[in-house]
């Protein structure tokens, strides 16, 4: 199936779609993890400079990486209803006009890094790039069920990329924070994939619910689920969090685990949209309780 062709926009359409190719929201859940790391690594408030160019540095880079995903993909996205709107699924921006606006977004987030911030955060943060936007989307995501399992490594990287920019190094405490999301991600987007699963398949790519089915798939939720809840209590085993962090992501724990189980004994797509929907909300939560616990 061919992208579709669409009227020709304005420079400034242009320019306003491929900010949409950024996925802004998810962007702001990325940008999100990474300042918390950022915050979670030095003892008071960072420095905020840093804590800006470091923030709009990582921002700039995934949303080009962002970019290159829906240009990778555009002929999929033309196939799905939830992408097909998109500007490179219509052929409102051309390959070419989304590559070099994601080079020079992607640049600057580099340039950023590299004079503001610090050398290892710069390449780490192009090795994520590279992860995602290549790893995963070109090579991974249309040759394997497990694409999502493999390349959740990229998306687990932000709180790292935080704390690289705050101290210089990376040590165990931003690496738990990597499985956290590492384990987060499984879950997050099966659940997605459960319920567009008919969608997967049209536009011929092997989700784990299409190869394997509903059934399958939602017992390899609840096993993620299980090992996220273990991995989320881990910044109160390192020392990093205390009582009120516990209490916060048990209960967060809890409520993840019954959806899971739910969508093992009567999965319906409804109740894999609540299961979608929780997952955001888990995240951006306990994302939020270790800071607060740091507080207080």
């Amino acid at each position: 199936m061919s992208v579709a062709t669409s009227r020709p926009l304005s420079a400034r359409q242009r320019a306003a779609a491929f900010a949409v190719l950024c996925k802004p929201r998810v962007n702001t859940l990325i940008v999100f993890t990474a300042m918390i790391g950022m915050l979670l690594a030095t003892p008071g408030f960072p420095p905020l400079a840093s804590f800006l160019f470091a923030s709009a540095g990582i921002a700039l880079v995934a949303g080009a990486a962002a970019a290159i995903n829906c240009l990778v993909e555009r002929t999929v996205d033309a196939r799905m209803a939830r992408t097909r709107a998109r500007a490179t699924a219509r052929g409102d921006i051309s390959p070419a006009e989304t590559l070099m606006l994601a080079i020079v977004v992607g640049g600057a987030g580099l340039a950023l890094l590299h004079a503001f911030v610090n050398d290892l955060t710069m390449w780490l943060t192009l090795a994520t790039f590279l992860g995602y936007a290549v790893i995963y989307t070109a090579i991974l995501k249309p040759a394997t069920p497990m694409n999502i399992v493999i390349g959740g490594a990229s998306g687990a990287m932000p709180p790292v990329l935080g704390w690289a920019a705050m101290t210089g190094q990376v040590s165990v405490e931003p690496m738990a924070l990597f499985l956290i999301i590492f384990m987060w991600t499984p879950p997050h987007f099966w659940a997605l994939a459960c319920y567009r699963k008919d969608e997967y398949a049209l536009a011929g790519l092997p989700m784990l619910p299409v190869t394997h089915g509903v059934p399958f798939t939602c017992r390899h939720i609840l096993l993620y689920t299980v090992f996220l809840t273990v991995a989320s209590l881990l910044p109160v085993w390192l020392g990093m969090s205390g009582a009120m962090y516990a209490a916060i992501v048990s209960g967060l724990d809890v409520g993840f685990l019954y959806l899971a189980l739910k969508l093992c004994r009567g999965y319906s797509d409804e109740l894999a949209r609540r299961t979608f929907r929780y997952s955001i909300i888990y995240l951006t939560v306990l994302f939020a309780a270790l800071f607060v616990d740091r507080l207080f």
